[in-house]
């Protein structure tokens, strides 16, 4: 009974029910991860896809790529070389092994130092070390460039050649700084800070030729982002080839594609100079010959204008006597003006006398008295004419006109018209106006009707 229980109650799996529980808690709990370790075992059939195992110095993974994904790798994968992967854990459920199935494979140094070179920007970029706004303006034409470089390598080579050929009276400063080690960024700071300490440049190259990322590594310290940051100095950085970019290209003022190119940046072109010159040099000698023609023009105008002073003297005797005939002219005719004008006075002083005047005045005066008194005389004929219709109108509307024609008007002792019944009693006395006089009456009787 109790053998017969027991058994009832456990949960016997198969095999392949159990391997197809362990591969979905597999590929539940661990959907992507990345693993370094070295390749081993690699195997890479016709089908297409790679199968290796990747280990440390205790363990070891099966793994599996399959060509879909091969055909994405940058490099050829081999035995004993260090990958970073990233791929999901899975089971291979007929056989019951483990593995991990890899989408994406790389170099594992190389792998890290991106990683290292992604963080360090974002750190950076989000401190504004990369900003535009603080950036200083480079100059275009500075007479003295200080190179942060190793003495011996080819950038210091190339920028003086350029330098040379280009504008060789710029002046060049070394400032030796290692380029590549452990102790490059280090010694690259201190030579940037001497630059600056020392301020006898208008800016500053910092750079190296080109190489691998390890060679260029330490331009991507963050030692260095930071003194390049620091320097009051305007950096230009110019490290590598073309398609090389570090840190130190983000930090700087500006980024030249090779050391060439920054002393390009930083230096005229000598030949452009001297084409420039030559044409200002034509334009001021085209300049003064045009001046020289105008002159010479002027100065042929001028001796055409110079006279013989015998003939001048003539000129202006001649001219003396036009002047003197208009002068004589001028007189009589101003005389002849005065003496009209005095005859005009004359006669307008004559008007003026008191004689003249007081008999203009008298003139006047009648004149007005006429005037005065007809209009005075119209005056008092309309005066009397809308008297007289005033008159008749207000006879026409007055009270003692309605008397005339037989009515009369009853008044109470208190002088008030009578004008309704409900006014007196019987006994009162009462006063009714006629057209002539008055009478007194008594109320004997009143009648409503």
């Amino acid at each position: 009974m109790t053998t017969e229980s027991s058994a009832a109650q456990r949960h016997i799996y198969s095999v392949s029910e159990l391997n197809g529980l362990v591969k979905g808690k597999l590929e539940t709990e661990f959907p992507a991860i990345w693993l370094e370790g070295e390749i081993s075992n690699l195997a890479q059939p016709r089908s297409g896809h790679m199968y290796l195992t990747l280990k440390d110095d205790q363990a070891q993974l099966r793994c599996a790529m399959f060509r879909g994904n091969n055909l994405r790798l940058r490099f050829r994968p081999r035995d004993g070389m260090q990958v970073l992967v990233r791929g999901r854990l899975s089971l291979f459920a007929p056989r019951g092994d483990y593995q991990l199935i890899i989408d994406h494979m790389e170099e594992a140094g190389l792998g890290a130092l991106q990683r290292a070179f992604e963080q360090l920007k974002q750190k950076l970029g989000a401190e504004g070390l990369f900003d535009p706004a603080r950036k200083q303006p480079v100059p275009s034409r500075p007479g003295r460039i200080g190179v942060v470089s190793s003495p011996t390598g080819a950038a210091i080579h190339d920028i003086l050649s350029v330098l040379q050929r280009r504008f060789p009276l710029t002046e060049v400063v070394v400032y030796p700084a290692q380029v590549q080690g452990t102790e490059a960024a280090h010694s690259l700071c201190q030579a940037i800070a001497t630059a600056n300490r020392r301020a006898e440049t208008e800016v500053l190259i910092v750079g190296r030729g080109g190489g691998s990322l390890e060679d260029l590594w330490s331009f991507n310290e963050e030692s260095l982002a930071r003194a390049i940051a620091a320097s009051v100095l305007p950096v230009v950085a110019a490290v590598g080839h073309e398609v090389d970019f570090t840190i130190a290209d983000l930090v700087a003022d500006a980024r030249a594609p090779t050391p060439s190119a920054a002393a390009e940046m930083l230096s005229p072109d000598a030949g452009e100079l001297m084409n420039t010159l030559q044409g200002y040099r034509n334009w001021f000698a085209e300049h003064l010959r045009r001046l020289l023609q105008n002159q010479q023009q002027k100065l042929d105008w001028t001796s055409r204008r110079l006279k013989h002073p015998g003939r001048r003297l003539q000129e202006h005797q001649q001219r003396l006597r036009e002047l003197q005939g208009r002068l004589v002219q001028s007189l009589h005719r101003n005389l002849l003006l005065q003496q009209s004008q005095l005859r005009t006075a004359r006669a307008r002083l004559l008007n003026q006398t008191p004689a003249h005047r007081l008999a203009a005045a008298r003139t006047q005066l009648q004149t007005l008295d006429t005037r005065l008194r007809r209009s005075a005389r119209q005056q008092l004929e309309q005066q009397q004419a809308q008297l007289g219709h005033l008159a008749q109108r207000l006879n026409t509307v007055s009270p003692l006109a309605t008397l005339s024609r037989g009515y009369s008007i009853t008044q109470l002792e208190d002088g008030s018209i009578l004008r309704n019944t409900t006014q007196v009693s019987v006994g009162d006395q009462v006063r009714t106006r006629l057209h002539q006089g008055q009478i007194r009456c008594r109320v004997d009787a009143i009648d409503n009707a």
